[in-house]
């Protein structure tokens, strides 16, 4: 699937044009819909990416959410976001192909951190802290294993919601309408997330912080 750019357009022109291109395919211009596909397909593709960590089944994610937005269009409120909309569905169907993986593999082991398609980014990185900023420890191969092994180790609810939020800057309320939750527990279920990664990750912080004070940092 192509995926572009996110766009540079205003979010109220965004809404807009969104809107209109939902109401010609509803009247049953299908190449309208094709403009949604490639307004939101990056960032959807983006969002399948880090959930799932491989683009196998990011590819699949994606195309079955615009798929679904596409038969359940007539579902959609007109005064709705659909970049919210088909976000919320891609995150949805997500987590129902992790549970998938997870059954076919639980005979299997975890696949380590070299096989692994790289992530653009380290999530810990976006998470406030006292402790040593992160940043240049994601250059260690260690720590990046560490952290492929504290993500897998999340649950499903854990690893969605510290996704929306520490990586797509998704509010407490768009993750519990994933997660089919209260805004408490939704908020509960982000902090478990991040206080899971930062234990798992402190060993290898403590030991950077040391060497760095003894001068002995590379």
């Amino acid at each position: 699937m192509n995926r572009m750019q996110p766009s540079v357009e205003s979010p109220q022109a965004i809404a807009e044009s969104d809107a209109l291109a939902v109401e010609r395919t509803l009247a049953g211009e299908r190449e309208a819909f094709r403009v949604l596909v490639e307004r939101h397909s990056h960032n959807v593709f983006r969002l399948a990416y880090r959930m799932t960590g491989n683009q196998h089944d990011a590819e699949e994610v994606i195309q079955e959410a615009f798929l679904r937005a596409y038969q359940k269009l007539g579902q959609f409120a007109a005064r709705a976001n659909f970049g919210t909309w088909v976000y919320r569905i891609a995150a949805n169907y997500a987590i129902d192909r992790l549970r998938q993986r997870q059954k076919e593999e639980a005979r299997r082991e975890m696949p380590s951190a070299e096989t692994r398609d790289g992530m653009e980014d380290d999530p810990i990185t976006r998470v406030a802290d006292e402790a040593p900023t992160p940043e240049r420890l994601t250059q260690s191969m260690e720590l990046r294993k560490q952290m492929e092994q504290a993500l897998a180790a999340l649950s499903h609810a854990e690893r969605t919601a510290f996704v929306m939020r520490h990586w797509e800057g998704c509010g407490i309320e768009e993750i519990a309408a994933v997660l089919e939750s209260n805004s408490s527990a939704a908020k509960n279920t982000v902090f478990r997330a991040v206080h899971k990664l930062r234990q798992a990750l402190q060993p290898l912080m403590e030991t950077r912080a040391q060497a760095r004070a003894m001068g002995t940092e590379p």
